[in-house]
């Protein structure tokens, strides 16, 4: 028993040595990684500087900038960063001396130096500053001098219907009013020109839906490879046909902008009155018919699905005018509706274009 003893007295001293020497190692280890945490700081602040000098360097070869001016703006971006390294170490400094005082463990991992440049003050009660301050290659990457392709949705909606062989807009079989279309898609808009946005092309993927309002208690009658138009044998309260597209449009607008430069960035912006001209082409990937009646006192609804002989190829072309963001546009389809038909038709759209960007 008394051996056991002895043995736990030796073991128990033995720990808190060790204890005592790691604490005294401590302040050592510390401050050869807050060291290393400010040899950190100022690396990645001259590779910063680095950066922006090329930048400037390259302004001044294409003429964007004289020669003189992009000397001091380099002696701006100079004191910057000087500037940065003096705050980040400050504030480095700060942060350890906070914790300290507070009993707050530094949640700085002196075993990786990727995060020596990463201070988190987060607003919890482990650390109650609520600050953040990142530098990680991630954080700290360059303002894009300037962008020559941009993106955004667009939205178009309006009226919808037919240019039929041998018959008038006046005479379609389809309501103007009630038939209509909607269109949603993404597109990206690329400047042509290098230095001015007064051309652009705008491209993209688009969903079409053209829908019909059948007049005259007519519907649509799929008999193997024809379709046809034919008298419902009751009254027809509503018939409605409706085509779903997958289209990539493109087109080349004109326009005016103007142009906000700074030290940093250059921003062309559209504004003002533009138009465009240029076409879609894509595939069908819906029919649908609606039918909507009253047969011996009975409700019915029908909504019937099959190809109604639909072109499955889908190209036409198109246009429009407007004033910032929103345009009158107009489109009509070089294919006709329905393969194979003795009737031909196109479609034919106008209505409100809507740039989301």
């Amino acid at each position: 028993m008394k051996t056991i003893i002895k043995y736990t007295i030796v073991i128990l001293i033995s720990f808190n040595i060790a204890n005592i020497a790691a604490q005294n190692s401590n302040p050592e280890t510390r401050a050869v990684q807050i060291k290393r945490i400010k040899n950190h700081i100022k690396n990645e602040e001259k590779e910063a500087l680095k950066i922006e000098v090329e930048r400037i360097n390259d302004r001044v070869i294409n003429k964007e900038l004289t020669y003189k001016a992009g000397e001091d703006l380099k002696q701006e971006v100079a004191k910057k960063h000087a500037l940065n390294i003096e705050n980040r170490i400050v504030i480095l400094q700060n942060k350890l001396e906070f914790n300290d005082r507070n009993g707050i463990q530094n949640d700085l991992n002196f075993e990786n130096e990727e995060s020596f440049t990463s201070i988190t003050f987060g607003n919890n009660k482990s650390n109650p500053l609520g600050l953040k301050i990142s530098n990680s290659k991630k954080d700290a990457k360059p303002i894009k001098y300037d962008f020559r392709t941009l993106s955004g949705l667009v939205l178009a909606a309006g009226l919808n219907n037919a240019i039929i062989d041998g018959q008038s807009l006046s005479n379609s079989p389809y309501k103007i009013g009630g038939s209509g279309f909607f269109e949603l898609g993404f597109q990206w808009r690329t400047r042509l020109l290098k230095n001015s946005n007064v051309a652009r092309l705008r491209y993209g993927l688009s969903l079409q839906w053209n829908k019909y309002d059948l007049k005259d208690n007519k519907y649509f009658v799929q008999d193997g490879d024809i379709t046809t138009l034919e008298t419902f044998p009751v009254d027809l309260k509503k018939a409605k046909f409706r085509t779903t597209n997958l289209v990539v449009p493109i087109y080349l607008e004109f326009g005016q902008h103007c142009k906000i430069e700074k030290k940093d960035r250059v921003r062309f912006i559209t504004k003002g009155f533009k138009g465009g001209f240029g076409g879609y082409a894509g595939l069908n990937i819906g029919a649908k018919q609606k039918l909507k009646y009253k047969n011996n006192g009975i409700k019915t609804k029908q909504k019937i699905k099959q190809d109604y002989n639909v072109n499955p190829f889908v190209y036409g072309v198109g246009g429009y005018l407007g004033y910032y963001d929103i345009s009158l546009i107009i489109k009509y389809d070089l294919s006709n509706t329905f393969r194979a038909n003795f009737i031909k038709q196109n479609n034919i759209s106008l209505g409100i274009r809507y740039d989301i960007e």
